[in-house]
Formats: structure tokens, sequence, C-alpha cells
């Protein structure tokens, strides 16, 4: 489901990316400088997670892909260097986790990231 695609972003590895084992897919998808802003229970909108340059970024989703859970990109639109989409995943016990995430596109790498996430507690 979605527009057009921007021309360099390609949707399927953003799925492949989010539906895999490991995190490097996902990664190699964000510019050198990218910013991504994470927004949850934890992390308020008034003080949200900020993550600064690729490196810090692989870092939390190295941290995601090493729990046993699995990950799903469920819807994704993208509008000229606009791209949203809905992440969702499960834990063995059953355990839900949902997240929203709109980024923003340069040269068809993301630049800037906000995720907002709920989970079952």
């Amino acid at each position: 489901m979605g527009t057009e695609p921007s021309p360099g972003f390609d949707v399927e590895a953003l799925r492949r990316g989010i539906e895999g084992d490991t995190a490097a897919p996902l990664v190699s998808l964000y510019a050198p400088d990218a910013e991504v802003r994470v927004v949850d229970r934890y992390d308020q909108p008034s003080r949200p997670k900020v993550l600064r340059g690729r490196d810090e970024i692989a870092e939390m989703l190295d941290d995601v892909y090493s729990r046993d859970m699995t990950h799903r990109l469920e819807r994704c639109v993208v509008q000229g260097d606009q791209v949203a989409f809905t992440e969702a995943c499960a834990y063995p016990d059953g355990g839900r986790v949902l997240a929203e995430s709109m980024l923003t596109l340069r040269d068809g790498e993301i630049v800037e990231q906000t995720t907002v996430q709920a989970w079952d507690e």
C-alpha cells in the first residue's frame, strides 16, 4: 500500500531490513549523518531518545535484533522524500510491540526518523 516510490528509495529493501534476522540490512538504509528520535513510555515527547549518526543507530538496532522476536512491516506510504510506516513486533511469549515511524529521505537514504512505539506490559 503506498504512492509512487521516491527515486532511489527501495520499500522492499526496507521490508527486508525490518523483517530480517540482523540489523545490518536496515542500518545500510541510513545516511551517515542520520538522526533518529524515539518516543515511548520511557522517552517522553519533551525528552525523546535521540540517536545521531549511523553508528549510534546501528548500536540500538543491533540490540533490538539480538532479542528473540519477529518484526513485520505492515504498512508503508511513500510520498516524495517522506515515508511513513507501521512495524509490528512479537515476542515468543505473545508480547507485542507496535511502532509508527516517519522518515525523511535525502538521495534515497534515511536522514531523519521519528518513531513512536508502545508495547505490552
